[in-house]
């Protein structure tokens, strides 16, 4: 018995187009788009989305569902985390399972596939923080690839905990252009950031804004540059996490125009907030304290054109979410201690749509960086990311005219204070769908944990 769905009356926007369609969705697979009133389907659902978009489900390439950091947890679970990304509209989660120091990438594989299954309400797939760059790591790394986790993350930042340095980078990035594989990095310069860091703290500097100021973004810049020649060297694409700084844009651009497989990500955090808020007063700072950090507001313009520009590819929302009582807190006298991430998946779909408000992209864009830019990027287009026949029917109402204010008292995420507190926006998720079945219902939560399923992928699309 195959059960129909048919969304009727709404705009149907995709990274290419804009169109009136009628949606036949067939079990968890897009059926059809028609011309609204020519097609005649019976349908054991209709979903009327007059004056609404109709979108696919939004893809977030980097979350942190209970990440393990500085002697804490990341406070939303894979069932918290995935059920406050679907009243998001976001129906993917690439989340990141890590490789300790001294353990294998299978051990930290099957540990947070043990975490997310049975758990999630949307689908997940996997990248593999690689913290222990050895001859074993190397030859994993091609076992990966083949069963479908094709990204690796590596660090030059955090010494003692995920920290490379520039050899196993190399080694690394070597191995990923031969196994089709694609380096992210977190490109900060963690060896200076941790002379400076002391430095201040000697001073007595120790207030939530120093996390800022020591974290320079001329290392984010230098570390971008090293990163991208590395990758060169090795013959393999790079993709930059969490660009912040308008310097580090200044070099993706550069690789780009040279030719080479760079791509660069930014988050909503850097796009609208900015060192006003690590500075805000008492402890209030700590809340905004993530890595890269938050920078000065005239950086913003630099990563809104190069969203425009293609220098910067996608949005995700680096979702690491740490509560402000007995989490952030442990940092108070220490801003070295403050556990880094922001909450926010939750927030990236509304977020982004503002930005279509005020100007700063258009719908399509918006679409194409939230949805059909990161599935292709890691493996998962066209079955993620668009409204097509084919498709996984992940798709989203969207109504782009009625006003909400983001606060803590209204989200869903396990988190006790919201980054956006009391930002009016326009638009808001009305229903979603996750393979054709409903998780969110005209505002109402009907998913259930377990009904995500796991995505193994392939290889990054915009290399073949």
């Amino acid at each position: 018995m195959t059960r129909r769905t048919a969304i009727c009356g709404g705009l149907v926007i995709t990274a290419s187009d804009e169109i009136h369609a009628d949606v036949l969705i067939e079990d968890t697979r897009i059926a059809a788009l028609a011309v609204p009133g020519t097609h005649g389907w019976s349908a054991d659902r209709t979903i009327d989305a007059t004056g609404k978009y109709v979108i696919p489900g939004g893809v977030d390439a980097h979350t942190h569902m209970e990440l393990p950091f500085g002697g804490t947890f990341a406070s939303d679970t894979f069932e918290t985390g995935t059920r406050a990304a679907a009243w998001g509209g976001t129906t993917t989660i690439v989340d990141f399972a890590v490789q300790s120091v001294g353990h294998t990438l299978r051990e930290g594989l099957d540990t947070w596939h043990a975490k997310a299954e049975g758990n999630c309400a949307i689908d997940y797939a996997f990248h593999m923080i690689v913290s222990d760059v050895n001859h074993e790591t190397l030859k994993e790394m091609d076992l990966l690839v083949e069963e479908g986790v094709t990204s690796f993350k590596q660090f030059m930042a955090y010494p003692g905990v995920f920290y490379s340095d520039d050899g196993q980078i190399l080694r690394a990035m070597q191995r990923s252009a031969d196994n089709g594989g694609l380096i992210m990095m977190h490109a900060e310069n963690g060896i200076a950031i941790d002379v400076l860091v002391e430095q201040a703290l000697a001073r007595g500097e120790t207030d939530p804004r120093y996390h800022g100021e020591v974290r320079k973004a001329l290392l984010e810049a230098e570390a971008t540059h090293r990163a991208i020649k590395l990758a060169q060297v090795a013959g393999a694409p790079l993709y930059v996490v969490h660009v912040s700084a308008m310097e580090a844009v200044a070099e993706l651009a550069r690789a780009r125009d040279e030719g080479l497989h760079v791509f660069g990500e930014t988050c909503p955090q850097y796009l609208f907030l900015s060192t006003d808020n690590l500075a805000e007063p008492g402890f209030e700072g700590a809340k905004y304290v993530c890595s890269t950090p938050l920078r000065p507001r005239e950086h913003q313009a630099h990563l809104w054109k190069g969203l425009r520009t293609n220098d910067l590819q996608v949005v995700s929302t680096d979702h690491c979410p740490f509560c402000f009582t007995g989490q952030k807190e442990l940092g108070r006298g220490d801003f070295s201690r403050i556990p880094n991430g922001l909450p926010g998946v939750e927030n990236r779909m509304d977020l982004l749509h503002q930005a279509v408000v005020d100007g700063h992209i258009s719908r399509r864009r918006w679409i194409e960086i939230a949805c059909a830019t990161p599935a292709r990027m890691f493996g998962m287009y066209p079955k993620k990311g668009t409204i097509a026949p084919g498709a996984d029917a992940d798709v989203v109402i969207y109504d782009p005219h009625t006003e909400q204010v983001l606060s803590a008292e209204t989200h869903h995420m396990n988190v006790d204070y919201s980054a956006y507190e009391g930002r009016r926006v326009t638009g808001r998720v009305e229903t979603v769908l996750s393979r054709g079945e409903l998780v969110i219902d005209r505002r109402e939560y009907t998913g259930r944990a377990g009904h995500g399923a796991y995505i193994p992928r392939s290889t990054c699309q915009y290399l073949h």
